[in-house]
């Protein structure tokens, strides 16, 4: 019958249910119609299920075997067919999640998402720190900045400046979780954490809102936390079209990153959202917040600066001198006036320090003697090949003239330029294992060498035939031009 080819059913079927107005519904069977093969172990099976409910069932089935000895005839599949069914009706309740509604340009979501999982590396060496991420929950537009080892307020300070700029509006509020860059814990006992005043003031200069999530609860940033397995996936892939992940410097790193960003806010569902976002956000505000931290210090007799528990050196003619220090998230800048006077890296160990080798030498050289216990001796080695230059110095003449020596070459090398120095002396004391020269060694024999080698650039640019172009053959090609073009018209 027609109908009971539409119904997919047989005609039997279909003349039985055309019989019988209101079928009724088979019996459901209660009867086994072979012996159940785990019968026997069923209840070790359902104590050590309850027990520890995360057991997988094949892992279960693997051990009671081999507790037990024997051949079932029932196989593994049966099994964990047995031990699913169990759990859905005895089994632990799972987690269940509740959908939330968003509306556009109520908040941004922040978050921090780790880095060195992606293996990008700077002229070889691998990046670490993270990423501080914002989020539109709404429209999932997206902007990150990175920033050092911690989760920091001025990682999120620079963050959050450069994706409202980028953005070119502010929504109603920042939701972030309870990071020490934004709370604090509160005096009394069972006070909780609180909002800092250095949060709250970020806050207030951009006219946002501000909310926490509840304590160990990262679900409740979730748009946010959703999204970072997606950006490592697609820094990945990009990486990956790339065909290599290292870069010369942070800048090549940072705009490849800003052009991920750009990709995956182009696309047509982000950006159809993203303007019912724009219509509701408000403008921004006259001016950033600076991404630093700015700090007076005075220059010691050392010619060092201490600044957050780290050592910087400084030019020596700042001694004495008052001066303002910006602390970046990854950078320390020192200032005199208006004139900023060197930027280095920023140090995040407590104790550490950053000396720079040009900045001393001058005066070590003046005072050998203050070389051997100098508390930041090492730092004047600026290369392998220049501790392997003290150490033959030292073989040779002894510890005392060769600190003299070694400062003597060091400055030469500050004077000339550390490669062509470090050039000579490889090629003087050769690939590691390095060989420590029997003859005489020191600051002669590397200005000789030195030496060889400007005689030699000089004889090869003196050698060099000059350009001369001959004009006969651009007359030439101008005739044929003129030419083509008379025949054109």
């Amino acid at each position: 019958m027609t109908s009971a080819a539409k119904a997919g059913m047989s005609r039997n079927s279909a003349r039985k249910y055309l019989k019988s107005p209101e079928p009724h519904p088979p019996a459901p069977r209660r009867w086994r119609t072979r012996p159940d093969p785990f019968a026997a172990i069923w209840p070790e099976v359902r104590a050590m299920l309850e027990d520890a409910p995360e057991l997988e069932a094949k892992s279960l089935y693997e051990y009671l075997r081999g507790a037990h000895g024997q051949e079932w005839s029932g196989g593994l599949r049966c099994f964990q067919k047995r031990v699913h069914a169990w759990r859905l009706e005895h089994g632990p309740e799972k987690e269940v999640f509740f959908a939330q509604v968003h509306r556009p340009g109520e908040w941004i979501q922040a978050d921090w998402m780790r880095l060195a999982t992606l293996g990008i590396t700077i002229e070889g060496a691998p990046v670490g720190g993270s990423l501080c991420h914002c989020v539109l929950p709404y429209s999932n537009w997206q902007w990150a900045t990175r920033g050092g080892e911690g989760e920091s307020l001025l990682s999120l300070q620079s963050a959050l400046g450069a994706a409202l700029w980028r953005l070119g509006a502010v929504p109603g509020g920042l939701q972030i979780d309870h990071s020490s860059a934004a709370t604090r814990r509160l005096r009394g006992q069972g006070a909780g954490r609180g909002f800092t005043e250095a949060f709250l003031a970020m806050c207030g200069h951009y006219g946002l809102a501000s909310r926490a999530i509840n304590p160990d609860s990262p679900h409740e940033n979730g748009d946010c936390e959703s999204i970072h397995g997606h950006l490592r996936r697609r820094i990945n892939q990009h990486l990956l079209l790339r065909g290599h992940r290292d870069f010369r410097d942070g800048a090549e790193l940072d705009a490849f990153l800003a052009g991920v960003f750009g990709a995956a806010n182009a696309r047509p569902a982000v950006a159809a959202r993203l303007a019912e976002e724009m219509a509701a956000m408000r403008a921004l505000p006259p001016a950033m917040l600076p991404d630093y931290q700015e700090l007076e210090c005075t220059v010691s007799r050392e010619s060092t600066i201490r600044v957050k528990n780290a050592v910087y050196s400084v030019p020596a003619r700042l001694v004495g001198a008052r001066v303002r220090v910006r602390v970046g998230e990854r950078t320390v800048s020192v200032h005199h006036g208006g004139a900023r006077l060197f930027e280095t890296e920023r140090l995040r160990a407590a104790g550490a320090a950053r000396i720079e080798w040009r900045h001393m030498i001058g005066h070590l050289a003046r005072k050998p003697g203050a070389f051997a216990r100098w508390r930041h001796r090492e730092a004047m080695f600026p290369s392998p090949v220049f501790r392997a230059c003290y150490d033959a110095l030292e073989a040779r003449r002894g510890p005392g003239a060769a600190d003299r020596e070694y400062l003597r070459v060091l400055k030469f090398a500050a004077e000339r330029g550390a490669e062509p120095v470090e050039t000579v002396l490889e090629e003087l004391l050769g690939a590691p294992p390095w060989r420590y020269p029997a003859n005489g060694f020191g600051l002669a024999e590397v200005q000789e060498h030195l030496g060889w080698h400007r005689e030699m650039a000089e004889a090869a640019r003196q050698g060099q035939r000059p350009l001369e172009p001959d004009l006969g053959e651009y007359d030439g090609l101008l005739a044929a031009a003129t030419a083509e073009a008379d025949d054109a018209f």
